[in-house]
């Protein structure tokens, strides 16, 4: 049931299960399609990095859709919400929270920063100095901060999603290929067909709808949903076929750093998705092979940008056999 029902339902359930987590990812994608028309491909995609349970990078020229869509899926999930707009002063501090000292008590009383939510949007992530995008390495990969020798535990289901755009370099910083490894998928939206982008015009879905929208499911059934992607059966025949994937990365001419186990791992989880995403509970070598170029493009050191880069995994793609079975 999407946003435009009278009376919304909001999945609620507390044991994990890829029947659960396909049902998860056909009602989010079709709340998503109220406001991003003319985009399924590119929602399924998101909504696979979701219920990866890892974390999405929007890089697209303005104008696209990536703020929308990041505020969609907050919206479509529930729970907290925290935007944070990416600057050149923008500091550590500043996303993780801080310590304050409290006179009447004598005591120091943590105050967390917009890191603690379920969805985080990092607009224009690569303005913000390598020191601030810093605090997204511990957060995003351990889901706790550690602030004054303290560690704090983040919510869960937690998800980053940030945007940047490829073309205007001014007054940026690029991500460091750390930063960029703790990205699941990269996807760039594009622009609309005539009939979305005339649909826009006359006022079907954008932000009037984003603000009718509703959640489909609650955090902790995402949660649960997020734990079904993981049951999702995986052959020895597919893992190799990524492991070979990897190889070949690392071993072409125009590729200084390859593939590398976090990568794999991460391309196997949104390949799981994926599956659910289609109805199934085992993963194909088609399941891998759709999704490598999101996963992998923006990990492969080439010397090149994020098109010349996924034009080398597509490469890479022909070049390793498809497994049988």
């Amino acid at each position: 049931m999407t946003s435009t029902d009278a009376d919304p339902v909001v999945m609620r359930a507390t044991v994990p299960d890829p029947e659960l987590a396909g049902d998860v990812a056909h009602r989010l994608v079709a709340n998503l399609e109220t406001v991003l028309r003319g985009k399924t491909d590119v929602l399924r995609a998101a909504v696979a990095a979701v219920l990866s349970g890892g974390h999405l990078l929007l890089e697209d020229v303005p104008g696209q859709g990536k703020t929308l869509l990041a505020k969609a899926i907050a919206r479509s999930i529930g729970g907290v919400f925290h935007r944070v707009q990416g600057t050149a002063d923008l500091l550590p501090s500043e996303l993780t929270g801080v310590s304050v000292f409290q006179p009447g008590t004598g005591a120091w009383e943590f105050r967390p920063g917009p890191l603690f939510a379920n969805v985080v949007l990092v607009d224009e992530l690569n303005r913000a100095t390598p020191r601030a995008q810093s605090a997204l390495l511990e957060a995003m990969e351990e889901r706790q901060v550690s602030v004054d020798g303290r560690t704090f535990k983040l919510p869960d289901p937690y998800l980053v999603i940030a945007t940047q755009n490829p073309v205007d370099h001014a007054g940026t910083f690029p991500l460091v290929e750390g930063q960029r490894d703790r990205f699941t998928l990269v996807l760039e939206l594009g622009h609309p067909g005539p009939e979305a982008e005339r649909e826009l015009l006359l006022g079907v879905g954008g932000m009037g709808e984003l603000a009718r929208l509703n959640p489909v499911v609650d955090p902790p059934t995402l949660a649960r949903a997020i734990e079904g992607v993981r049951q999702v059966h995986v052959s020895v025949a597919v893992a190799d076929h990524i492991v070979a994937i990897g190889a070949a990365t690392r071993a072409h001419p125009m590729v200084s750093l390859g593939q590398s186990p976090r990568a794999s791992l991460s391309l196997l989880h949104a390949a799981q998705a994926w599956a659910v995403l289609h109805g199934r509970d085992f993963v194909t070598a088609d399941d891998v092979r759709q999704l490598a170029p999101a996963a992998l493009a923006h990990r492969l050191r080439t010397g090149g940008d994020l098109a010349a880069t996924t034009a080398i995994v597509h490469e890479v793609l022909a070049r390793v056999p498809v497994p049988r079975g």
